[in-house]
This record gives structure tokens, C-alpha cells and sequence, in this order.
């Protein structure tokens, strides 16, 4: 089969040799998906689906290692981003999994639920109560979107829309104090957290639990880790791929100002900056926002407060000739932002 609509970040593609991918972004070449591998075919592997066994593969290093290794025909050279990605070409999907398709074929399907989909379902709903937006606009993602979860897995949910995710943030916001259904992550959570990224996250406990015990957007519900991530829909994209081209141009470590956040909440998040100063790594003029495709990076900043991040230095240059340059998240296990 094909792509069932435009790939989108949240879903998730099985291909025709039984990897399955997590989509990135929006911003995918005509004839390829940008996306990662996430759980590969594994005969000791914990998570069964019909007759196959499958493990889930967590770092982006070890997801590139395998892939590179076992499968190349995943790795490209994209001439827009200029770097070597993942990607899945259009002509070996083998299914595309959509997160409002698995929202509402849980609700037809209630009484035949699992407890990990009962429980995904209900905090859906709950949402959807809660901020007003509709069920139709609120998708279940991660392992539960494919049926490779497990009693231990995580409840991802994803809103579609700019107002709606918005709805769903001020919502949660104002409930997450005196649920007894949702909570934030106390410390102890967050120690677990922090221990489960540690790999990926080099930062120290106090810079990281500073910024996560604030975050709205993950914490846990019926006692189970979510993650919510709150994407735009399609009609609202402001660029589609080849706009923009993007060169890397080193590394760098920077203090800066944030002066606007309304993006910090969404997938992908961007926060623009003033008072821009290098510490250490290249040094280059214009450099006005941070931007990254990872949810660690969401939430982690707002509007008047200052930040020391270190990240891959892109230079982006638009269809009109002008150009800029950005800090880019997300690649690195050395990349990081933290507030100052």
C-alpha cells in the first residue's frame, strides 16, 4: 500500500521488511518519508504482534547505527537539510498508521480494549472534556498506535491544530494540581526520568528537574508516564519542503533572551531570541531562534526568561535570497538547553 494521507509527525510507517518508523516533521522530499526507526523485528524481543517478536530501539545513535548496518536503503543524503537522514521510501510502506484512525477504532472497539488502550482512550476523552476540542482531533500514538505496547509502555497522545492545542494546554494547566486521574511528575518521577535519559541528556539533575517540574505536557496518568504532543494541521503549515534550504555550520554554546514562546509548546517547538552571546563553538551573525523536532525541547522556556543552550549552528536560506541562523536541537547527545 501506500501513504492513506500526507505523513505528519506522530505517525508511525511499517515498511515492507517489518521495521516500523516514527514520522519527523512535516517536511518530507515527494518520493521519501523523513522517519526514524523505532521498533525493528527481534526473535528475543518483548513485544509480539501477530506471529512476529519486536524491540524497541530508544537512542537516535542506536537507531542510525542499526539502520546503517542492517538496512541502508533507509539512509539518504537530503540536499534541502544537508545531512544524512532516515527515510522511508513511498514504494516499501507497507502500512501507514494514522493516530485519530487508532482514536476512533478504540471507540468503536471499546469492549475489547486492553487496559493500556482502555486507559489511553479515557485520557483522550478526558482531554477532550476538559478543553472542549473534539475526540476526532485528539490521537493516540507511540506503541499503542501500532499494537507493539506493553503493560509498561508509555500513554502518547497527539492534538491536531493550533487552537486546539492550545485548548488542551490551558486546560491541563489548570487541572493538574487537583486531579486525582492526572498528575505532574513529583521528584522521585523525574529522578526516574532523568535516569532513563541520562544517555541522552547531559545536563545535571537540578538544571534538569528546574525546567521538567513545570512542563504541563507529560506526567502521569492512572498512575501510567504520558507524553502529549500538540502538532498544527496541515492547513496551517507555513512552509512546505524545498522553501527553505539549511546548511550546517558547526557547533556552538550561547546565552540569550527569549522573546517569544508561542511555539515552545508545539512539536516542532521554536522560541525566537534577542541578546544573542556565544560562549564557546562558531560564532555567527543573525542568529534568532532555537528550533528542534524533539519533545524534551518543548515547554522549556518562556517569553522574558534568559537560556544557555548548545546546539548545531544552521544556516537557513529562504526562497527570497535572505537569510538567517538558528540553533538546531536534538541531534547530539551533547545537545542541551537549560535556563540560566
Amino acid at each position: 500500500m501506500s501513504l492513506t494521507r500526507y505523513p505528519m509527525e506522530g505517525d508511525l510507517i511499517e515498511t515492507t521488511d517489518n521495521l516500523v518508523f516514527d514520522v519527523k516533521g512535516f517536511l518530507h522530499p515527494p518520493d521519501k518519508v523523513i522517519a526514524y526507526v523505532r521498533f525493528i523485528p527481534d526473535v528475543n524481543g518483548d513485544r509480539l504482534k501477530g506471529d512476529l517478536r519486536f524491540k524497541k530501539i530508544y537512542s537516535l545513535s542506536e537507531r542510525d547505527s542499526f539502520i546503517k548496518a542492517n538496512y541502508p536503503i533507509y539512509i539518504y543524503y537530503d540536499s534541502i537539510f544537508n545531512k544524512e537522514v532516515e527515510a522511508v521510501p513511498i514504494n516499501l510502506v507497507k502500512m501507514h498508521y494514522d493516530p485519530i484512525r487508532r482514536t476512533l477504532q478504540m471507540m468503536r472497539d471499546r469492549e475489547s480494549l486492553d487496559v493500556m488502550e482502555s486507559l489511553a482512550l479515557s485520557f483522550v476523552e478526558y482531554l477532550s472534556d476538559i478543553s472542549n476540542v473534539l475526540v476526532s482531533k485528539i490521537g493516540i500514538t507511540g506503541s499503542l498506535l501500532v499494537g507493539l505496547h506493553k503493560k509498561s509502555s508509555d500513554v502518547d497522545v497527539i492534538v491536531y491544530g493550533r487552537s486546539n492545542g492550545y485548548r488542551v494546554y490551558s486546560a491541563l494547566r489548570e487541572v493538574l494540581d487537583e486531579s486525582n486521574f492526572v498528575k505532574k511528575y513529583d521528584l522521585n518521577g523525574l529522578l526516574t526520568l532523568y535516569n532513563f535519559r541520562f544517555k541522552d541528556t547531559r545536563i545535571s539533575f537540578n538544571d534538569f528537574a528546574r525546567i521538567e517540574l513545570r512542563k504541563v505536557l507529560q506526567g502521569k496518568v492512572g498512575g501510567t508516564d504520558f507524553y502529549i504532543r500538540l502538532v498544527k494541521d496541515v492547513n496551517e503549515l507555513d512552509e512546505k519542503y524545498g522553501d527553505k534550504i539549511f546548511i550546517p555550520m558547526g557547533r556552538c554554546r550561547i546565552k540569550a533572551r527569549v522573546i517569544d514562546s508561542s511555539e515552545a509548546i508545539f512539536t516542532p517547538c521554536r522560541y525566537l531570541l534577542d541578546d544573542v552571546h556565544f560562549i564557546s563553538g562558531e560564532s555567527v551573525p543573525n542568529l534568532i531562534e532555537i528550533y528542534s523536532l524533539r519533545g524534551r525541547f518543548c515547554e522549556c522556556a518562556f517569553k522574558g526568561e534568559w537560556i544557555i543552550a548548545e546546539g548545531k549552528i544552521e544556516r537557513v536560506i529562504c526562497k527570497d535570497g535572505s537569510s538567517y541562523h538558528r540553533l538546531y536541537l536534538g541531534n547530539s547527545v551533547y545537545d542541551f538547553m537549560i535556563l540560566k
